[in-house]
């Protein structure tokens, strides 16, 4: 079925923090990229080692351009954007760009975060406190290759500060992920799921080969990723320059405050 826009992903994406853009990629494109982000994949396994899951920016590698030229171009994409963002909103540039892979052997997890504030050492929270409502940053893209169910999310947290239960599960920073040091595939597997559920209202998004989602990354978000499912999702984020300013500003105080003693600023404190 072809993708047909609606009020529908304007209003999920103000209200829950994301929507899909469900199966926007042609076939012929998936084809192409899935090509392309083969050979990506092995890329980063030889640059990172078995357990790499991430290749960015493609810019910075000897992989063919087109196909990842032909998502920055495909009209319907950029269309659907500019509607639930704004026309400035432009995805697909190489210098930002990665993809995101399974891992080779054992089962694993990020922890649970809101982007730059919950993995961002050194970062002031008044920067990320000032624009986190701004819908000219921090938005996010996950588009599927094959499908992926790996990302969890916390529908509507990105409208409000942490909850009293979010505030107890996780009291202080850095946040802890799950504890898988030890365990057996199996046994990782199932650490990382539990861990997952633990969040209060958590919800698992499921994506289909071509199904573009875009997110608020400042909601409540988590990766779980397990080697038996093969994953190339394009991993992005549709940048105004105003947000290009944030990261390479934000970027710069962060370093200089981790030099300086500071670390991850606890907003519970």
């Amino acid at each position: 079925m072809a993708f047909e826009f609606s009020d529908r992903h304007i209003e999920t994406y103000q209200t829950r923090g994301y929507t899909v853009f469900e199966q926007i990629l042609p076939a012929t494109l998936i084809a192409d990229l899935r090509r392309v982000t083969d050979q990506a994949r092995e890329m980063a396994r030889d640059e990172g080692g078995a357990q790499a899951q991430r290749i960015q920016p493609i810019a910075n590698y000897d992989l063919e351009a087109q196909p990842f030229r032909d998502y920055a171009d495909l009209p319907e994409l950029v269309d659907a954007l500019s509607r639930v963002l704004t026309p400035r909103h432009r995805h697909g540039d190489l210098e930002y760009l990665g993809v995101l892979f399974e891992p080779r052997d054992l089962p694993w997890a990020t922890h649970w975060h809101r982007d730059w504030r919950d993995n961002v050492a050194g970062l002031p929270l008044d920067m990320w406190d000032e624009v986190f409502a701004d819908i000219d940053y921090f938005n996010q893209i996950n588009c599927a290759l094959y499908e992926d169910s790996s990302t969890w999310v916390v529908p509507g947290s990105h409208l409000r500060r942490d909850l009293p239960r979010e505030i107890e599960r996780f009291p202080d920073r850095p946040v802890p992920g799950p504890e898988v040091d030890g365990k057996t595939y199996e046994e990782r597997e199932r650490t990382c799921l539990t861990y997952c559920q633990s969040m209060p209202d958590a919800v698992q998004l499921h994506l289909e080969a071509g199904d573009f989602a875009l997110y608020r990354n400042t909601l409540w978000h988590i990766g779980n990723y397990v080697p038996h499912k093969k994953r190339a999702t394009l991993h992005d984020g549709p940048k105004t320059p105003e947000f290009i300013r944030f990261i390479e500003e934000a970027r710069e105080i962060s370093v200089k405050r981790r030099e300086a003693g500071h670390g991850m600023e606890n907003p519970n404190a």
